[in-house]
């Protein structure tokens, strides 16, 4: 049985959001073809399958019956950026919601159970929201509105909009950086963490 568990009733049918899912769980579901806003579904599901696998990567999803409808990623941040110096830093990579379950629901309930998982709560979890990512044909929403829908939700599961000059937050300037502090983080963790959110001299960190 997976650690964190949600049933949500939605106009379309019964959806359970649950996680953190094992790659050999993933293996057994389908994937909606519309879950293609990153890649084609197929390769999706196996990068969901690559993440579920590393240490520290965690999956949760949204499904109908035995097909994944939603999910959310958090693993390691990338190597090349600075956020991977911080031995206490997670990432949520991705979310992503089938167009035919839109307005159920069911990303605001993604983030509250992934961002509410026991295994976070030693780390501060972020995610690096980009303009050029978002879904606006679909959505209807300009890149602002987007951005306000998108804040919102992650505000709604404890995150907060924190300032830094990395330079792919600032290549555009609807890019916002969220994060929330575990409870297990130490003073000394957090600490760090803000000396790294700006690396130029003109920067000053702004306390968290």
């Amino acid at each position: 049985m997976l650690q964190d568990v949600m049933e949500l009733q939605t106009p379309r049918g019964n959806v359970v959001i649950e996680g953190p899912a094992p790659g050999d769980y993933l293996e057994t579901l389908s994937m909606n073809g519309n879950l293609n806003n990153f890649r084609p579904a197929r390769k999706q599901k196996q990068a969901l399958s690559s993440i579920a696998r590393m240490p520290k990567g965690l999956i949760y999803i949204a499904r109908h019956q035995k097909e994944i409808v939603g999910y959310v990623t958090f693993h390691p941040p990338d190597e090349y950026t600075r956020w991977s110096k911080h031995p206490r830093i997670l990432e949520m990579g991705g979310i992503e919601t089938s167009t035919d379950w839109r307005n159920c629901k069911i990303g605001i309930n993604l983030l509250k159970v992934g961002f509410a998982a026991r295994f976070l709560e030693d780390f501060i979890a972020i995610t690096m929201e980009y303009a050029w990512h978002w879904d606006l044909r679909n959505s209807g929403l300009d890149v602002w509105q987007y951005q306000k829908m998108l804040t919102g939700m992650f505000t709604e599961a404890g995150l907060k909009t924190i300032s830094t000059d990395d330079p792919d937050i600032l290549e555009h300037p609807a890019n916002v950086l969220m994060a929330k502090i575990g409870p297990g983080v130490s003073k000394q963790d957090i600490q760090l963490f803000d000396s790294m959110r700006f690396t130029h001299e003109f920067g000053k960190a702004v306390q968290f």
